[in-house]
């Protein structure tokens, strides 16, 4: 087998609308009898189904996908989607589709599952325990941290979107644009730095509590064994010695009662940290409650980790048993941490009478660690409901004295349900970025969602989306988009807008290129400074990557004509409205459709529930609009040059087409449609009529801001149109809206890419012979056709559509093709330029003979 091609699919998609790997796979390969055996003996959970899609007749491709699904499960990373999809055209090769929940782990089992397979089939041994092996070190290298992933789990309940900043990092993005929050474990965007570096130093952190009136343990700082031991005397009992900025317990030792004591814990504590804390040891339990933003919302009791006797076993031998429990794992990876069994542990179980071979009577129970931190092997009780006002006030207090939203509060007392002042407890410290798997998972007691909890602090009642519209369609995406984002920008929205010929944030340029895909639309919906995002989302971006967006507000699909056909699959004009459809299916309020195109209407039927259709239509007697409207829907038209917007009954005029820029005095009939769907979408988030008349009449479509759309020029009396056409659509309403300029001849000088099938090539030069008087065909991008072939094609169907041979010419540099259809053309004749790729192809056309004008041409662009 061979993979022909692979994806990863990291939005919604053409297969499902969570992430994918997708790849094509061609079955060369042929596999002796008993194949299915022996693959079901090395995976012995595949899908009962799996067994009957393995006969022996069956290509060895089928198997792939249930491999790749079963192994990513094994993993600890399971998908939750597969598929084997035949190829079209092609007998042995399928089109493996894999959901995925981890994308490096989808990659690598898709290497092992072709791995496991051709060792199956040839009757080879596998070694699956150690292919197992690097995939869960894989799903473990790119885990998300327990206490991060119950807060974005919590986000994406309510709807809020979260982004992955880094593969490796805890680092999220919580919510877009201006509205977005950003998370890493549980210290968050509006984490203070100074008062992280405040909680980091834990006798500052006590100073200004006791100046706040919040009750702390008395102490001082020491950098040496010697004055250790003097702060030790000075207390009136047992000390607790701690490093002075350490975390997760780390370096702590309690109820040092002795010199002996105190000074070995001074060794350790040093370990972790150049300044040592010796203070007063508080009797009680240990407590850790959270504070999320101005309220308390959770907290337990952390029991030190500890192993009950059986009479038989060794206190080692209940550690590791102990440690086979699977909630326990590394560090924070799972609910719970091992128990290490280190000098500390030993020190602890000593002071009981103790040691690691001591065989514990059964009921008998021994501490492994003297405080009871999570990450050091400890458990937790709820006790939320425990808590007394007066302690929920002074948490909270404690936590806006050291100035952090997000805080870990330790508390020990003898009784969390009695008043901290009444029982001498006291806080013993503050925590920045506080784990949170206590509060998710106790041990027991009822969970508490403090995930939830720190998302609520943060957003409040918003979902943390910004206003976005997405903008499909085959011809009309990039003007459609620019408009919108025009007249969004003049209401005094901050917006992003992607299109063909790049990124604009407020209307400046941040990307160029084609920005119609995943990462282009992630850049916009990751940029704070954005209020509003308008996607332009072209087919090889969702074929590509997928949607960056899970979902949208409103969904613009334009149009649907044969343009990218035999390319990704796409081989039908069903296929490439199947690909289109996915924009739409993604809309949660409102889908913008042409009523004038039957794949558009028929997406109508496939939205989600409740999701609105505005249709929009240059003819007012369509009877998909008409009967819409007599629905109650919603629809824009065109009534005799002048845009309405319809409710029902209610019709309202927004402007004359002839007064915006874009249509060229009306005659670019294409463009007025762009426009109406722009207007579709405005209404669609609420704009009044006179915001969208005033973007739609104020929006210039010239070479700077809408550059290669209909860009016009005078040269020497001819007037020149440069435009980005390059299928049969777009040749023909260009054609159509320059006959409508002038009275005089038409030249086309026209290309087409190259990756085209020959029959849609022949069928763009049948089109433009029907549209243009003259016919000059040049070449532009060949993608991997031999030079002249694809004039040759479309020169082929010039002749077609009976084009006399004295009116067609080739001429392969489009520089030297422009200034030939220059000659042909007198003043009041128009010259079309289709399928350009930049300006400078006129420019440079024109700069031999008339360089003032490519010069001010040039000028007007920038």
């Amino acid at each position: 087998m061979k993979i022909k091609e692979k994806r990863l699919l990291r939005g919604p998609n053409l297969y499902a609308g969570s992430p994918c790997l997708m790849a094509v796979i061609d079955d060369g390969a042929s596999k002796s009898p008993g194949f299915a055996a022996r693959l079901f003996a090395l995976l012995p959970e595949l899908p009962p189904d799996a067994a009957v899609r393995l006969a022996d007749d069956a290509l060895l491709v089928e198997a792939v996908e249930p491999v790749v699904m079963e192994l990513q499960r094994l993993a600890g990373a399971p998908g939750g989607f597969g598929a084997t999809l035949a190829v079209p055209g092609s007998a042995r090769t399928r089109r493996v589709v894999c959901g995925y929940s981890t994308e490096q782990v989808a990659d690598r089992a898709l290497r092992v599952a072709l791995e496991l397979v051709h060792a199956a089939a040839a009757e080879r041994p596998f070694d699956l325990a150690a292919a197992l092996a690097g995939l869960r070190e894989t799903a473990e290298d790119y885990a998300i941290g327990t206490s991060t992933n119950a807060v974005v789990q919590a986000a994406l309940r309510r709807g809020i979107p979260a982004l992955r900043l880094t593969d490796e990092a805890n680092l999220f993005q919580l919510g877009w644009g201006s509205r977005q929050k950003r998370l890493q474990a549980t210290i968050t965007g509006a984490t203070n730095s100074i008062a992280v570096g405040i909680a980091s130093d834990k006798q500052l952190t006590k100073a200004l509590l006791d100046v706040a009136g919040v009750p702390v343990p008395a102490g001082s700082v020491v950098a040496t064994e010697e004055e250790a031991l003097r702060a030790a005397r000075r207390l009136s009992g047992p000390a607790t010695v701690k490093p002075l900025d350490g975390n997760q317990g780390k370096g702590v030792t309690t109820n040092c009662a002795t010199p002996e004591e105190v000074a070995r814990a001074f060794a350790h504590a040093r370990t972790y940290g150049r300044k040592v804390i010796v203070e007063e040891h508080l009797e009680g339990r240990d407590y850790r409650v959270l504070v999320t933003g101005r309220k308390v919302a959770a907290a337990s009791w952390r029991r030190p980790p500890c192993v009950t006797g059986d009479g038989r076993s060794r206190i080692r031998e209940l550690v590791e048993i102990e440690n086979r429990n699977p909630a326990r794992g590394e560090g924070h990876t799972n609910i719970l941490t091992r128990i290490p069994l280190d000098a500390l542990a030993e020190e602890t179980l000593a002071k009981q009478g103790y040691d690691f071979d001591t065989v514990l009577a059964s009921g008998v129970s021994a501490d492994l660690r003297g405080n009871a931190n999570l990450s050091t092997g400890g458990t937790a009780e709820d006790v939320t409901d425990l808590l007394p006002q007066e302690t929920r006030d002074i948490c909270i207090r404690a936590a806006r004295t050291i100035g952090l939203d997000i805080a870990g509060i330790d508390i020990v007392c003898q009784d969390i349900a009695k008043p901290l002042r009444e029982q001498r407890g006291g806080i013993i410290e503050v925590n920045a970025a506080p784990g949170i798997r206590m509060h998710q998972y106790p041990s027991r007691g009822a969970p508490v969602d403090a995930g939830a909890a720190i998302v609520d602090a943060l957003f409040g009642e918003c979902d943390g989306r910004i206003p976005t519209v997405a903008v499909t369609g085959t011809n009309g995406k990039t003007t459609t988009s620019l408009l919108i984002a025009h007249a969004t920008r003049l209401a005094g929205l901050r917006t992003g807008v992607t299109t063909t010929e790049g990124v604009y944030v407020d209307g400046v340029l941040t990307r160029k290129g084609d920005c119609t895909g995943y990462h282009s639309a992630r850049s916009i919906l990751s940029d704070p400074g954005v209020d509003f995002a308008v996607l332009e989302t072209a087919r090889g971006g969702i074929l590509k990557r997928g949607l960056a967006y899970d979902r949208v507000d409103v969904s613009v699909v334009l149009n649907v004509s044969s343009d990218h056909l035999g390319l990704d699959g796409v081989e039908t004009l069903d296929d490439l409205a199947r690909v289109k459809a996915v924009v739409a299916q993604r809309a949660t309020r409102v889908v913008v459709l042409n009523a004038e195109d039957d794949y558009c209407v028929a997406m109508a039927a496939r939205l989600r529930e409740g999701v609105e259709v505005i249709y929009f239509s240059l003819d007012p007697e369509n009877t998909v609009l008409l009967r819409h409207l007599e629905n109650g829907g919603r629809a824009v038209y065109l009534q005799d040059q002048t845009l309405v917007l319809a409710t029902g009954a209610r019709h309202e005029a927004l402007l004359d087409a002839r007064q915006m820029p874009v249509s060229l005095g009306g005659a670019a009939r294409y463009n007025i449609a762009n426009a109406l769907a722009a207007a579709a979408a405005l209404t669609a988030h609420g704009f009044g009529l006179a915001e969208i008349a005033d973007g739609l009449r104020s929006f210039v479509s010239d070479a700077k801001h809408n550059p290669m759309r209909s860009n016009l020029f005078d040269v020497d009396g001819v007037t020149v149109i440069v435009d980005y056409a390059h299928n049969c659509a777009a040749y023909a309403a260009l054609a159509d809206s320059a006959r409508a300029l002038s009275a005089g001849r038409l030249v086309g000088v026209v290309a087409a890419p190259g990756d085209r099938r020959d029959a849609d090539l022949i069928d763009i030069g049948r089109t433009c012979a029907a549209g243009f008087d003259d016919l000059v065909v040049y070449e532009t991008e060949n993608r991997g056709r031999a030079s002249g072939e694809t004039a040759s094609l479309l020169v082929r169907g010039a002749k077609l559509g009976k084009l006399a041979d004295d009116s067609l010419s080739v001429v392969l540099p489009s520089h030297a093709a422009i200034r030939h259809g220059l000659s042909l053309c007198r003043p009041g004749d128009v010259l079309v330029f289709g399928c350009g790729t930049a300006l400078s192809e006129l420019t440079d056309a024109l700069r031999p003979d008339k360089p003032e004008l490519a010069r001010r041409i040039e000028t007007a662009a920038i």
